[in-house]
């Protein structure tokens, strides 16, 4: 990892504002925990983590809040959306909320927050599912789906489909109507995935847990060993689960985990 301290491109150049949707559930009583924010995977909005995640943490004393990345979701879209725009609206979000908040990225969205962690000062960092793209990761995707990923390959939209996202005790009828509510990534947003990023260092070194499964049809157990290597640890691993662990049949066992990380001391 790298230390970055001039960005003269960021500040030449700013992210355009946007209307942006955040979920959010409060605990009952005082809250016991630091706050989370939960950043989706590309095509996912909010909703992703309003399924479960967010009564379930704010059930654990956690205020808990999602927040849809621009052009996703119910957040608004912006011409020739930037990779650093997504990272901007996570640190401007997280800035805004009264405590210091532990950052929650799922796939693409966990490389934002893992940029993010560089631009502000965590409580701690978990990364679900990582794809941090690159060749392999493009390849992977392209075997595993071909008919979603090859108008990508030419400029268009990336789909992906259910058997890259759920494990196979979901119900497939469970399983469908959460796909039906995914949006097709934009060309540009897709080709994110097609280049190896290395993020820079979190500032303030915060913790950070990688979360993942081995049977994880987006992302390779490799990639999930060298992520949580790169940040000093190993990954917790969920067999048989899907890459969309907060939707999948057995999304209450990762969430529990990072919510048992959080509470131990440090």
């Amino acid at each position: 990892m790298k230390t970055v301290v001039m960005r003269p491109r960021e500040w030449s150049h700013p992210s355009r504002p946007v209307r942006r949707e955040v979920l959010s559930v409060q605990p009952d009583g005082k809250p016991s925990g630091p706050p989370l924010l939960f950043v989706p995977e590309y095509g996912h909005g909010a909703w992703a983590y309003a399924e479960h995640w967010l009564e379930h943490t704010a059930s654990r004393g956690f205020p808990a809040h999602a927040l849809s990345l621009r052009g996703f979701g119910a957040s608004g879209s912006t011409p020739k959306t930037r990779f650093a725009d997504y990272v901007h609206d996570v640190t401007q979000v997280a800035a805004g909320l009264p405590h210091q908040a532990v950052l929650v990225g799922h796939g693409a969205g966990a490389l934002v927050v893992a940029q993010a962690l560089a631009r502000y000062p965590a409580r701690a960092g978990v990364l679900v599912a990582p794809a941090f793209g690159g060749p392999g990761a493009a390849f992977s995707l392209l075997a595993a789906n071909p008919a979603g990923t090859l108008p990508a390959v030419f400029g268009g939209a990336l789909r992906l489909n259910r058997g890259q996202l759920f494990g196979r005790q979901l119900q497939a009828a469970v399983a469908q109507a959460h796909h039906a509510r995914l949006t097709r990534i934009p060309g540009p947003t897709a080709r994110h995935l097609a280049r190896r990023r290395t993020p820079e260092s979190p500032v303030g070194a915060p913790a950070v847990l990688v979360v993942g499964s081995p049977d994880d049809r987006l992302v390779a157990r490799s990639a999930l060993d060298r992520v949580a290597r790169d940040y000093g640890g190993a990954p917790l691993l969920f067999p048989g689960m899907g890459h969309d662990l907060m939707l999948d049949a057995r999304w209450r066992e990762p969430m529990d985990a990072i919510l048992d990380w959080l509470d131990k001391p440090r």
